[in-house]
C-alpha cells in the first residue's frame, strides 16, 4: 500500500518500530522475504511503513489503539476485497508479536501511485464515478460481528457535543452556516434497515490514483483505496462526504449522478453525508497550514459553503 501522509500531531509511540525490528521479524517469520530491500515509508497516527522491495510494505502499529484496528484489517479485507471494483491492502501475510514486539503485524501489498490530496480538486473530479463505483460496492450488509466504531457511521446525534463543540470554538468566519449545515443533518432521517459496510475515513489521503481509470476517462483514475483502521458498519453517509472533500461541483454533481439509481441513497443520506463533510472539514481545517489535511479541510468547508 502507498503510505499516505499523516495528519496533524501523533500521538506517541508506545513500542519501538524501528528498521533493525522490522528485519529482525521478517529473518523469523517469514524468512524468504528477509533479503529485500528495506526502507522507512511513513510514521502514522497508528501504523509505522516500511516499503518491502518493489511490490510489498510492511505496516506495524505503533501503539496499542492500533493494534485492533489493524486486527480488524487482517480480518475483514480478504473477505471485502473480492466484492470491490478497486483495489484494497489485504494482508498478503500476517506476523506475530516476537523479537520483544508485542503487536500483530501485516505484510501487504503496495500500491504504485500518489495520494490523491497532491492533486488540484479539479483533477480529482475525474475519478468521481469510480469512486462512486466503489463505494455502491461496500455499502452492503455487514455480518453481526463486524466491527464497531464509537465516532464512524453512528448516528449523528452521537456526534453532536463534540462536532457542536469544535465549530463554536473553531473561529471560523462561516461558522454559523457550518453549524446549520451540522443541524440539517441531526434533523433528517436516520439511517434505518440493516448497519452497512462502511470505510469510515474517507479523506483523499486514503485514495491512490494514476494515469487513466476503470470508467473510460482520460486522466488521473482511482488505482486503489487503502487505510481501512477505522472499517465499521452502519450509517453510509459518512463515507459519502467524499463528495465534499475530494470534488468540485462538477465532480460532485457526477458521483451523485452515479449514485442516484440506488435506493439506498435517499435525500435524506445526501443531508446526512454533508453534515459528516461539516465534521470531517472542520477537523482537518483546524489542523496547521503545514499539514497536508489542512487543505483538504480548507477545500471542504469551500464546498460546503458554495452549495449552501
Amino acid at each position: 500500500m502507498n503510505a499516505a501522509p499523516s495528519a496533524g500531531p501523533k500521538p506517541d509511540a508506545d513500542v519501538d518500530t524501528g528498521p533493525e525490528l522490522v528485519r529482525a521479524l521478517l529473518s523469523a517469520q517469514h524468512p524468504e522475504l528477509a533479503g529485500l530491500e528495506l526502507g522507512f515509508a511513513d510514521d502514522g497516527w497508528d501504523n509505522a511503513v516500511y516499503r518491502l522491495g518493489p511490490d510489498l510494505a510492511v505496516r506495524l502499529p505503533r501503539r496499542a489503539s492500533a493494534h485492533a484496528l489493524l486486527l480488524n484489517e487482517l480480518r475483514w479485507l480478504p473477505f471485502l476485497a473480492p466484492r470491490l471494483p478497486a483495489p484494497i491492502p489485504v494482508p498478503v501475510h500476517g506476523g506475530k508479536p516476537a523479537e520483544g514486539y508485542p503487536y500483530h503485524w501485516a505484510i501487504m501489498p503496495w500500491f504504485e501511485g500518489a495520494s490523491a490530496a497532491t492533486l488540484p480538486a479539479p483533477e480529482r473530479d475525474r475519478y468521481a464515478v469510480g469512486l462512486a463505483a466503489f463505494f455502491r460496492a461496500l455499502h452492503v450488509p455487514a455480518p453481526s460481528d463486524a466491527p464497531r466504531n464509537a465516532v464512524r457511521g453512528v448516528p449523528l446525534k452521537d456526534r453532536d457535543a463534540t462536532v457542536r463543540g469544535r465549530l463554536e470554538e473553531s473561529g471560523l468566519a462561516d461558522r454559523d452556516a457550518l453549524i446549520a449545515l451540522w443541524d440539517a443533518g441531526i434533523g433528517a432521517a436516520e439511517h434505518r434497515g440493516p448497519r452497512l459496510w462502511v470505510h469510515g475515513d474517507p479523506h483523499p489521503h486514503n485514495v491512490i490514483v494514476g494515469p487513466g481509470d476503470g470508467a473510460g476517462q482520460a486522466g488521473t483514475g482511482l488505482r486503489a483505496v487503502i487505510d481501512f483502521g477505522d472499517l465499521t458498519a452502519g450509517d453510509p453517509a459518512c463515507d459519502l462526504a467524499v463528495a465534499w472533500l475530494h470534488f468540485t461541483g462538477a465532480g460532485r454533481e457526477a458521483f451523485r449522478g452515479a449514485l442516484a439509481r440506488h435506493a439506498l441513497y435517499s435525500p435524506g443520506t445526501w443531508v446526512r453525508a454533508r453534515a459528516w463533510a461539516v465534521n470531517y472539514s472542520s477537523l482537518m481545517a483546524a489542523l496547521p497550514e503545514s499539514d497536508p489535511l489542512h487543505a483538504v479541510g480548507v477545500h471542504g468547508i469551500g464546498q460546503l459553503l458554495r452549495d449552501q
